[in-house]
């Protein structure tokens, strides 16, 4: 039995009804995707008031600390919620051949198995044993600077972010940001308004990109830009740990 037909519940659910096949090709295109709908609006609210609970996380991450922007992050424990256990677990096997597609057209190995269980192992085998799970927090002023979530050898080429506040109405500004480096040519950007409770798949690294000499590889790196106003929550979903 395959770990799609062991799940159950509204998020493997609203999964199965999204056209996969649709979603891999704007994937291939542009390196990220909209979902449609994932939670509910009550749903998203009760995620967001994790944050003031520091006993679900590891750790909290200053980004103007380090340079990466404004605002801050929380990495959860291992111990995750049971709303962000099961997106990640619902997730794993739908974008699983998207990641094994794309090594393939790239002539790269496809390290990952069938289930998440068994991935998430060999990354604790390889010493990225951490949990990479985020949820972050902006308020006014805040920005994230455009980066790649690659915490070490151990990489799946796909990754989520929910948004978990209502654009217009929690917050302004605050859109989700994608640069396309390309051969011998201005790189492009992107954005996209991440509406709550509605889920974007992305690139962790790069995309396939097809060339008169075959596929290349298309480095791409994600940010959020500048919150204008009010605050804005959203829910990170990375399939690999971080060492």
């Amino acid at each position: 039995m395959s770990q799609t037909t062991r799940l159950a519940g509204p998020v493997v659910d609203r999964l199965a009804q999204c056209d996969w096949a649709a979603l891999a090709d704007e994937l291939g295109e542009y390196g990220s995707a909209l979902t449609g709908r994932l939670l509910t609006d009550a749903k998203c609210r009760d995620i967001a008031a994790l944050y003031d609970e520091p006993g679900h996380f590891r750790t909290t991450v200053d980004m103007a600390r380090h340079r990466f922007g404004s605002g801050q992050y929380r990495y959860f424990t291992h111990d995750l919620p049971q709303a962000v256990r099961e997106l990640r677990e619902a997730f794993y096997p739908r974008l699983l051949p998207i990641a094994r597609d794309w090594a393939a057209m790239l002539g790269r190995p496809a390290p990952w198995p069938d289930t998440l269980q068994e991935w998430v192992a060999r990354c604790h085998e390889a010493g990225q044993s951490r949990s990479a799970q985020i949820l972050l927090r902006y308020g006014p002023g805040d920005w994230n600077a455009l980066h790649r979530d690659v915490f070490g050898e151990m990489l799946f080429p796909l990754q989520v972010v929910i948004g978990l506040d209502g654009p217009g109405v929690d917050f302004t500004g605050g859109e989700f940001l994608m640069t396309e480096q390309r051969p011998r040519a201005q790189s492009r950007g992107s954005s996209t308004t991440l509406l709550q409770g509605h889920g974007l798949v992305f690139t962790t690294r790069d995309r396939p990109v097809a060339t008169k000499r075959g596929w290349a590889n298309g480095p791409m790196r994600h940010g959020v830009s500048t919150v204008r106003s009010g605050r804005r929550h959203t829910l990170g979903i990375v399939f690999h740990d971080a060492a």
